[in-house]
């Protein structure tokens, strides 16, 4: 960890749970974004014998009707709508699939740190289970939560209520870290107390700007050394 990096200060001594999203927060979302914005559109116009430029407009616009919810991270719901398998189509940029970097160095700080470690993602189980074959990070988690598991998204108000169901765990003494607003509103709103944003979830895109939430570009703000 660089001189030049400013430390965010965790209660640390207070949090017994860390509880972590995957796509944007532990891993680049580059791959995503390149997967569904510009990759399905092309082999979707493949398919069909459209225009790509056509489909790069339109697909992203059928996949905001649903957006936020279970459905719109369905990789069956999305193979069934589009014709394609996107299972398959995953495999073929899978190249892409990347760690974010300090990612590692804080699951090992966690886990030393006697912390219980939990990934808790919106990814479907065919997603998480390419990802977690491509970058050997399953070892570092006491528990995977997969929202698809559980019927609702990381967004619904739900969701926490039924991961408690599963596993018991104290919200007040627990740090949960996602890079979309939406879904740390909705842990908010349940009672997380310690809630973190990740602000640089796309390598390949400027960092955002930080809004309600504590937030860090990467995990090397939060290790205490």
């Amino acid at each position: 960890m660089g001189d030049d990096k400013q430390v965010l200060e965790l209660p640390w001594r207070e949090i017994d749970h860390v509880l972590l999203d995957m796509d944007g927060t532990l891993l680049d979302l580059h791959f995503d974004n390149h997967f569904w914005l510009e990759y399905v559109p092309t082999r979707y116009a493949e398919a069909r014998g459209l225009p790509v430029e056509e489909t790069l407009k339109t697909l992203p616009a059928r996949y905001t009707d649903i957006l936020g919810t279970l459905q719109w991270y369905c990789v069956d719901h999305w193979s069934q709508e589009l014709g394609l398998d996107i299972a398959l189509l995953k495999q073929e940029v899978e190249h892409l699939i990347a760690v974010h970097p300090h990612v590692v160095d804080f699951l090992q700080w966690a886990n030393q740190a006697g912390k219980q470690v939990w990934l808790v993602t919106n990814a479907h189980q065919k997603s998480l289970a390419l990802k977690m074959e491509k970058t050997r990070l399953a070892g570092y988690f006491h528990r995977v939560i997969c929202s698809h598991d559980l019927g609702v998204a990381k967004e619904h108000p739900d969701f926490w209520g039924k991961v408690r169901e599963i596993e018991a765990f104290d919200p007040g003494r627990s740090l949960f870290v996602d890079d979309s607003p939406a879904v740390l509103v909705a842990a908010r709103n349940y009672g997380i107390r310690y809630l973190l944003q990740i602000l640089a979830p796309d390598t390949k895109q400027p960092a955002r700007e930080k809004g309600e939430f504590p937030a860090v570009r990467d995990f090397s703000e939060v290790m205490r050394a």
